[in-house]
């Protein structure tokens, strides 16, 4: 082994000093001496330089065959060694990331851990005192040293990648042929090497970005194509990623997995239903050959079909996706009845179409499938809510509450279902037929609603002081979850607007618009933080102003049926009853099964003087109350 350090040590030497011989004479050559640029690393070169690292791992003595690598990656590089140099970094990588665990590590300056010094570690003897000269070495004050395995990783691979890159072989000539797939095979196993290093560390970010470097060698590579589109999804790329995993399908066209991946960010992440549904279908279309795939394409059919009837407008369009939905969710279910997710939305479904004890019963199916699905015990407590049965909802959204406490968005079930639970069942919309009473006066579930009662008003109160302290909590982690602000953000805005709501339901309107301030400091122009304020000005009296808020949010979101209810109430307390009338048919046409909207266009028929379109529309109101949830169904997330 002395030996072997020995050559390796004389040919970084002898490599140096011709080196430094080519500098110093530059345009006359010394005699005997072959020019760097033209020399290449001949045989017994190469194998002194390999042959004591390559002899310690053999012998399992990962300390010395570690150090000989650190050691030859520290001497300075000649222009003859550079391939040499990519080709060690990257096996040293690999032993570091495959052979060592982290409580193992030890950097190039400190000592290796106890456990590690083997006796034959120990009996080697140090060849520094043979030669007299040493190859020369990188030094300084300020020298990069790694703190753990991957850091060291990742800087040597990330070394290796700019030598890959400058010597990428990228010509298609059939005389290339050869030197282009080594330079691919030599690419494409550094990059795996990255996706390991990076993944572990959770930066896909620089994952897509060191990817986005390799498509030099990507021409027709499925394996770099896939790679790059998965970093682009995990990084959060989603455009991106679609055109990756478009390309992808063009060179699997048979793999089903690929256009289901890409389905999954469209409908999910990017909202892209058209091109979710085109993803889907040609999913479907490979029938048998698509395997266990093919139920999964059913289930992508029946997401895109489902949410494109919650955006239509028009009722028949509505009916129609609906019925497809329906029964691309049923053909899903035939191929797979093992599929929770599937099951689960059979009942949204239903849950949608106001078929709540069916939706019921295909739920408990989903359930025995597994009965700890958090999107299922949420629908679940938004059915009970729909029967009127408040403490089982209570009681299964503190199940899932103690199962996942991590979502946040829980508090704003639990705030709303406690409100709900305690108002009293009668339904004040029979109370708007016989006795005609103001819409203050009709509270329904929902918390933006008024509630006379002192019960309700000290639940409130309760509600929104748990709202204030998961807002406070939401703030105090923003600062240390630095992955996703936008998200955190988004739902630190959401816990603002619901406590102002609770606030203005408790006419508390002082502390109500302090909370609509610090929403606003989130997302100044969200069309939720304008409804807010319209409901602030609303309850305070100034219904030119809530009206011109109202506009304002209608504005950002034309299709919100709660925005035009409110919008059409303020109008009809303004005096201008035609106006509030055609925005009121607009709200139930965008939300048909919305009971408040049913109930306002009633109110207002009513007062001028059409009694028996206005009993028609409380009834409808009367009776989509009775199975409306304190939430829509639509919190639930559909999602392949």
């Amino acid at each position: 082994m002395s030996c072997f350090e020995k050559a390796g040590d004389i040919a970084l030497v002898y490599l140096q000093e011709v080196d430094r011989a080519m500098v110093n004479t530059q345009s006359r050559p010394i005699k005997g001496i072959v020019p760097v640029l033209e020399m290449e690393l001949t045989y017994f070169l190469e194998a002194a330089l390999q042959s004591a690292y390559v002899a310690y791992f053999k012998k399992r003595n990962m300390v010395k065959g570690v150090k000989r690598i650190r050691e030859m990656l520290r001497a300075m590089e000649t222009r003859a060694t550079r391939n040499f140099r990519m080709t060690i970094a990257k096996q040293l990588a690999e032993v570091l990331l495959h052979s060592l665990c982290e409580d193992s590590y030890w950097n190039p300056f400190s000592d290796p851990p106890p456990d590690l010094n083997t006796e034959e570690s120990e009996s080697t003897l140090s060849v520094s005192y043979t030669l007299t000269t040493g190859p020369q070495l990188y030094q300084g004050d300020d020298l990069f040293c790694p703190r753990d395995i991957v850091e060291e990783a990742l800087l040597l691979l990330l070394i290796s990648e700019s030598m890959a890159n400058r010597d990428a072989v990228i010509s298609r000539a059939p005389d290339q042929k050869k030197d282009r797939t080594i330079s691919f095979q030599i690419a494409s196993a550094l990059y795996d090497l990255l996706s390991i290093t990076l993944g572990r560390r959770g930066q896909y970010e620089m994952l897509s970005e060191c990817l986005e470097r390799a498509m030099k060698f990507a021409f027709d590579e499925f394996h770099l194509w896939y790679q790059l589109a998965l970093s682009l999804v995990a990084s959060g790329k989603f455009m991106w990623a679609v055109s990756a995993l478009r390309e992808c399908a063009k060179l699997h066209p048979n793999d089903p997995s690929i256009p289901l991946m890409a389905a999954k960010v469209c409908i999910g992440s990017l909202h892209w239903l058209e091109e979710g549904e085109k993803f889907s279908t040609s999913v479907t279309a490979m029938e048998e050959e698509a395997g266990e795939f093919l139920a999964k394409g059913y289930l992508g059919l029946g997401l895109v079909y489902s949410l494109q009837a919650t955006e239509a407008t028009l009722r028949s369009t509505q009916d129609n996706l609906h019925k497809k939905a329906l029964k691309a969710l049923m053909r899903a279910q035939s191929l797979d009845p093992d599929d929770h997710r599937v099951v689960l939305y059979l009942s949204l479904q239903m849950a949608f179409k106001r078929q709540i004890s069916e939706a019921i019963e295909m739920l408990q199916a989903a359930l025995k499938l597994q009965n700890d699905d958090m999107h299922s015990l949420h629908l679940l407590a938004l059915l009970f809510s729909a029967q009127k049965h408040y403490q089982q909802s209570l009681e299964i959204i503190d199940m899932a509450i103690n199962e996942y406490p991590e979502s946040f968005s829980d508090w704003d079930k639990e705030s709303s279902l406690i409100e709900g639970a305690q108002i009293d069942k009668r339904s004040t919309l029979q109370n708007s037929v016989g006795e005609g009473t103001s819409a203050e006066k009709r509270s329904t579930l929902h918390p933006g609603f008024h509630e006379g009662e002192s019960g309700s008003q000290r639940l409130s109160s309760i509600a929104a002081s748990r709202m204030e302290l998961a807002a406070s909590e939401v703030s105090a982690q923003s600062t240390s979850m630095k992955n996703s602000p936008k998200h955190l953000s988004i739902i630190l805005e959401q816990i603002w607007l619901q406590a102002a709501e609770l606030f203005i339901q408790l006419q508390r309107t002082k502390e109500a618009s302090f909370c609509i301030e610090e929403a606003a400091s989130l997302f100044s122009v969200s069309h939720d933080v304008m409804f807010m304020r319209g409901r602030l000005a609303e309850v305070r009296g100034n219904l030119n102003a809530a009206k011109h808020f109202y506009d304002e949010a209608l504005a950002m979101n034309p299709q919100s049926a709660k925005i035009m209810e409110h919008l059409g109430r303020a109008l009809h307390k303004l005096g201008r009853s035609s106006l509030a009338e055609k925005v009121l048919r607009d709200a139930v046409q965008a939300l048909s099964t919305s009971h408040e909207a049913w109930n306002c266009l009633g109110e207002v028929l009513q007062d001028t003087g059409r009694n028996e379109d206005a009993a028609d529309y409380f009834l409808t109101a009367l009776e989509l109350e009775a199975s409306c949830p304190v939430v829509p169904f639509t919190v639930i997330p559909r999602e392949l």
